[in-house]
């Protein structure tokens, strides 16, 4: 009989975690495990007649969970896989660092295990001393590449085509990317900007008298976007990993992104750290693209993520075989 390990999710977004989430218990390793997703509340009723082997508990760490989860682990090994926060998560929406880094600690103590998802935060969670480091498994974020890594390269456009998408939201800094646009020649660049959320109104203001920038509305095909593009900018404020940047490589495209956070260990030879939240010093990035070598950073970007999904499931795979055997 195969082990039951519960998801514990609370995100009902079509992207985010929930989306990892859904690629991971549909992926091959559905074969070595039986998976269920589920709501806290449901969760809760359910341990009441069952116990699984294992919980990763998805949600974001709060006040308002540290009772479930001391009630989770009373009926299986539980882990805490952190999707949501990150140094530069505390810099932007922190308030009172004390009593957050007192919640992470409760949390995090509760658990059997915490699972970070890049060297950035798992560093950040040792400096701050919110848990053992014996207690943290680092597992890189990936997701399915196969269709991004067929996408033939390019010759660059003229215009350059530069990407942006994700949440309208104020993590993912499209507000300074757009002013890091407006002092940027129409007869050289043009921004692709595709997404939705809470920002949209903010971001159609800060648009609506940049003829070089076309909002574009949800992204249905990524690959196709992808593939339109010459290079793809990510100009969030925090990003724990960082789900974009790895695509962009797998499609063969040079990122410039802020030097923040799991972003910052994605670029080595395939794009252009900014400092963090600079919109001055990311329109000098994207002026300066012109004269670098594209195509050689797209070739680097590919090679690095070439086998990133398989990676990740052989992780989990060892991972979940470990704390269910």
């Amino acid at each position: 009989m195969k082990p039951t390990v519960w998801h514990v999710i609370g995100d009902k977004r079509a992207g985010g975690s929930n989306r990892l989430v859904q690629q991971l218990v549909t992926s091959s390793l559905n074969e070595q495990f039986d998976f269920e997703v589920l709501r806290l509340e449901t969760a809760k009723e359910k341990l009441k007649s069952s116990s699984p082997q294992g919980i990763i508990f998805h949600y974001p760490c709060a006040w308002k969970y540290l009772d479930d989860l001391w009630l989770l682990k009373q009926k299986s090994q539980l882990y805490i896989y952190d999707h949501h926060y990150s140094q530069g998560f505390e810099q932007h929406q922190v308030a009172s660092l004390c009593r957050f880094r007192l919640m992470l600690k409760l949390a995090y103590g509760l658990a059997d295990g915490v699972i970070s998802i890049s060297h950035a935060q798992r560093d950040w969670m040792v400096s701050n001393k919110l848990v053992k480091p014996s207690k943290i498994k680092t597992i890189f974020s990936a997701s399915p590449v196969d269709a991004l890594l067929t996408i033939a390269a390019k010759s660059p456009s003229n215009p350059l085509k530069i990407g942006a998408y994700g949440r309208f939201a104020p993590q993912k800094g499209f507000d300074l990317l757009l002013p890091a646009f407006a002092s940027l020649p129409a007869d050289k660049f043009q921004l692709y900007l595709g997404g939705y959320g809470q920002d949209e109104q903010l971001i159609e203001d800060l648009a609506k008298d940049l003829p070089h920038v076309k909002l574009i509305g949800a992204i249905e095909d990524v690959p196709a976007f992808l593939a339109d593009c010459d290079v793809i900018v990510i100009p969030s404020r925090w990003e724990p990993w960082g789900l974009v940047c790895l695509e962009a490589k797998a499609a063969g495209k040079p990122v410039i992104v802020f030097d923040v956070d799991g972003l910052k260990e994605q670029v080595q030879n395939c794009g252009l750290l900014v400092p963090g939240d600079d919109s001055d010093k990311l329109t000098k990035a994207i002026a300066s693209l012109p004269g670098q070598d594209l195509a050689a950073w797209g070739e680097a970007g590919r090679a690095s993520v070439v086998n990133a999904w398989s990676e990740f499931l052989h992780s989990w795979s060892l991972f979940l075989e470990e704390i269910t055997g």
